[in-house]
């Protein structure tokens, strides 16, 4: 039996063969380049600059809308310019906010070994410096630059001093306007604009105001990693002095938190890490007009009534208070506890009355201090509130406009100090990326 096979010799879709025309080929190079999903990133930190690397590594065409005259600008300031970009130590209890339930999933899906490796990729070798992660070279603009050049890599356009004002669904594509006026259609936006923290480095809140006019709830942005204002009129004469204490923050009569680490006194309150980790519960108990207090615990290691006082008061009988108190605390705070008790620095100890002597040692273990508001969010590090977490998929992707994603700072999910904010930059950018550059999206 004679078998005949005929060859289809119409080339197939995709497929460019020696034997086309080409002109022909040409077509088919274009029908592919228009066959990519647009994908817009509006904003140019730290999850905006990954969600355009993620969206472009799945062969979308990317345009990343930066308001800035450059990307970045935020990072820079990370990490006292050192950038702590991510934390050996990550789990969902170093977050806060609705996302903070559903955090977890998200960093099985893109954590600190993931961001290792991906900076590693971009040629930036990484310190660890007790789990706490900075490029080698201690330069935050290294993060930046090699951000950058993978952006140049990628073929992703970047366009600066070009603030995006509105956001809207035109037929099945999303369309966005630019301060300029200018507008334009894409499959996919993901908004990565950050909150209201820093608002010097571009952080004003335009991604907050833009998803709430697209009917998202919001929950009320505050200053978090910031300094807490205190009540009291001896903050200047301790301004500048930093000491190790434990610190509690007390909200209407009850400790909610507790933090130990070095505590800088400034002319208006207190300051340094462990303020820095309480100050967004301080800054939502304000706004619920709570009351607000901190104790600070100067000294821990014995108690009021410990050895080591009565040792100390029965010591050199003849000695001044000023003497009695050298060696126990900075001087400045020496002086301050003695004023705050009533006592002299130049009276004989063993002339202080019992009672002041009670209240010297309890001060000493617990001074308690009233908190009348944060640092504004110009000094604040990071915005706690944003974006509810109900209002977005497991692809971050909004639940009131297809299309429409969110990543970074303007969603409702911060972190303690120590690289946290910034992972999750890196792992949200790195899902609503992802996600945006697919055709077919999962619920």
């Amino acid at each position: 039996m004679l078998c005949i096979i005929f060859l289809n010799l119409i080339p197939v879709e995709g497929i460019i063969t020696d034997r086309m025309p080409k002109q022909t080929a040409n077509e088919w190079k274009m029908r592919d380049k228009r066959m990519k999903r647009k994908v817009a990133v509006v904003g140019g930190g730290a999850s905006g600059m990954m969600a355009a690397i993620s969206a472009a590594g799945e062969g979308a065409e990317v345009t990343l809308f930066e308001k800035n005259d450059r990307v970045g600008k935020k990072i820079l300031a990370t990490g006292n310019g050192k950038c702590n970009f991510s934390n050996k130590v990550m789990s969902a209890d170093c977050f806060y906010g609705t996302g903070s339930v559903q955090v977890e999933k998200y960093l099985q899906r893109f954590g600190t070994a993931d961001t290792i490796h991906f900076f590693e990729q971009l040629g930036m070798r990484v310190k660890d410096r007790n789990g706490y992660l900075y490029p080698a070279s201690e330069q935050a603009s290294t993060v930046l630059d090699v951000l950058c050049m993978e952006l140049a890599r990628r073929k992703i356009t970047v366009k600066t001093q070009s603030g995006v004002k509105s956001i809207r669904k035109e037929n099945e594509k999303l369309e966005i306007r630019t301060a300029a006026k200018e507008s334009s259609l894409w499959d996919a936006v993901i908004l990565t604009c950050g909150g209201l923290a820093s608002p010097k480095t571009g952080s004003n809140g335009d991604g907050l105001y833009m998803a709430r006019a697209l009917g998202h709830d919001i929950v009320t942005p505050v200053p978090a990693l910031t300094a807490l204002r205190c009540e009291g009129d001896f903050w200047k004469s301790i301004t500048g002095v930093r000491c190790e204490a434990k610190i509690d923050l007390v909200v209407d009569g009850e400790t909610v938190l507790g933090e130990s680490g070095e505590l800088q006194f400034t002319d208006y309150g207190i300051s340094g890490i462990p303020v820095f980790q309480i100050s967004r519960e301080a800054a939502y108990a304000l706004e619920a007009r709570k009351k607000v207090c901190v104790r600070i615990h100067l000294i821990q290691d014995s108690g009021a009534d410990s050895l080591f006082w009565k040792e100390r008061w029965e010591r050199w009988p003849q000695e001044t208070m000023e003497e009695f108190m050298t060696g126990l605390l900075n001087q400045k705070l020496n002086r301050m506890l003695l004023q705050k008790t009533g006592i002299r620095a130049e009276e004989g100890k063993s002339a202080v009355p019992e009672g002041k002597r009670h209240k010297l040692q309890e001060l000493c273990h617990c001074l308690e201090v009233t908190v009348n508001g944060t640092n504004p969010f110009e000094q604040a590090q990071v915005t706690a509130g944003g974006v509810n977490f109900a209002e977005v998929t497991q692809e971050l992707e909004s639940r009131r406009m297809a299309g429409l994603y969110f990543a970074g700072e303007v969603l409702d999910i911060d972190g303690i100090c120590g690289g946290y904010n910034l992972q999750w930059a890196w792992t949200s950018g790195r899902i609503a990326g992802r996600a945006a550059a697919r055709k077919e999206q999962v619920q």
